[in-house]
């Protein structure tokens, strides 16, 4: 998994600036640096492990064996294989995190739409969208859920009893939506073709075998920097020992660039509370845990991540949720499902966006606001209004 740098600007330098800069000069308070260090650094951690075992999985071709099974079980059938990648895309999301899906996922099912000879656009737009529609399944999908994971905890709650509804809803709404858009893409057959043989299937079969047990860890609510970093540690063991190649230079496994944008973003926003920010978010956010009250958190969380980008807009609207879970939860839908309509809204995106130019597949701005336009409405709306149904 990449950094968001790329080879113009380096906001990864900006922020290692903030991030020493704010707490030195006593912008942010030294008791509110060392309460979002205590918060922070975990989900930092475990986003590095799992970078590692993303790319070692990947490395070891479990991406590629996933496509290929799926090609094969589609037997010819462009739906099906449609069908079938949506439910990759959502199972990749979902244990391994959306911006493991935009980066690792989305390249292999270019390469496959483009084996079949089916048009790669598709299938590349739905990958973006489940990326982030379907990343409310588990506090792992997204770093946003990591950082509410501990407040719904602090307020006697747990996640997966109170985030099934909303997630389900978010995908469900989004495949059909996608489904009824591409149809006239999805039609037809292709000739199945042989599969190519995995470079070192004992490889394969134990990096699959070690991201199964990783994601029933994450599912059992296991802590998830821990569990991670030793799914991190046998992957990386196992490469070195079966003499395979590394995945990406050494150098390049930790996305530290990545890890010092995000740590520059958390520092901002929390030196932004400490000066007053919170009380004007709070206004615009309302109170109460009514549908309408819900519905209009979610629009504003949605609206800010899709101006900055979520995890921004996560933090600085954390206190409007005043530890409710209800709250918590509609304050994810939007900040999870919700940044669909600027290229920048998520990291997922942004990644996702150049993957696709790398692979010589032009994405035109214009078709992420577009395909944001036509799914972000509707499917916070409904899946805020399952939360509130369901609870």
């Amino acid at each position: 998994m990449s950094g968001p740098a790329r080879r113009g600007f380096p906001w990864w330098a900006v922020a290692a600036v903030v991030v020493v800069l704010l707490p030195a000069t006593g912008m942010l308070p030294a008791d509110d640096a060392r309460t979002l260090a205590e918060r922070t650094l975990p989900i930092l951690l475990f986003l590095a492990a799992l970078t590692v075992v993303a790319e070692t999985s990947a490395g070891a071709g479990l991406f590629d064996a996933a496509a290929g099974l799926a090609a094969r079980a589609a037997r010819g059938r462009r739906v099906v294989l449609w069908l079938l990648v949506v439910v990759l895309a959502t199972l990749s999301t979902a244990v391994l995190s959306l911006d493991t899906t935009a980066v690792l996922l989305t390249p292999v099912v270019i390469a496959l739409a483009r084996h079949t000879r089916t048009s790669p656009l598709p299938f590349a737009l739905a990958v973006l969208a489940l990326a982030n529609t379907a990343s409310l399944v588990l506090p792992v999908s997204n770093l946003t859920n990591l950082l509410a994971d501990h407040a719904i905890r602090r307020a006697g709650a747990s996640f997966l009893p109170l985030m099934w509804a909303p997630a389900l809803v978010a995908i469900v709404v989004t495949v059909a939506i996608l489904a009824v858009r591409d149809r006239r893409h999805l039609g037809g057959t292709y000739e199945p073709q042989d599969p190519s043989p995995a470079p070192d299937r004992t490889l394969l079969l134990l990096a699959a075998a070690v991201t199964g047990l990783m994601a029933v860890g994450f599912v059992a609510g296991l802590p998830p920097a821990p569990l991670a970093t030793g799914a991190a540690v046998v992957l990386l063991v196992a490469t070195r020992v079966r003499h395979r190649p590394w995945p990406v230079p050494p150098s390049q496994l930790v996305p530290w660039r990545t890890l010092v944008v995000v740590l520059g973003l958390f520092v901002a926003v929390e030196t932004a509370h400490a000066h007053g920010l919170g009380a004007l978010l709070h206004d615009l956010a309302g109170d109460g845990d009514g549908a309408g009250e819900l519905l209009r958190l979610a629009g504003v969380a949605a609206l800010a991540s899709n101006g900055v980008n979520n995890l921004p807009a996560y933090l600085a609207l954390e206190p409007a949720a005043a530890g409710d879970p209800l709250r918590l939860a509609a304050l994810l839908v939007g900040t999870g499902a919700g940044p669909l309509l600027t290229p920048w809204g998520s990291l997922a995106t942004v990644l996702w966006w150049h993957r696709c130019r790398q692979v010589m597949l032009d994405v035109p701005a214009r078709t992420i606001v577009l395909q944001g336009a036509l799914l972000a409405p509707p499917v916070v709306v409904l899946a805020v209004l399952a939360l509130a149904v369901a609870h």
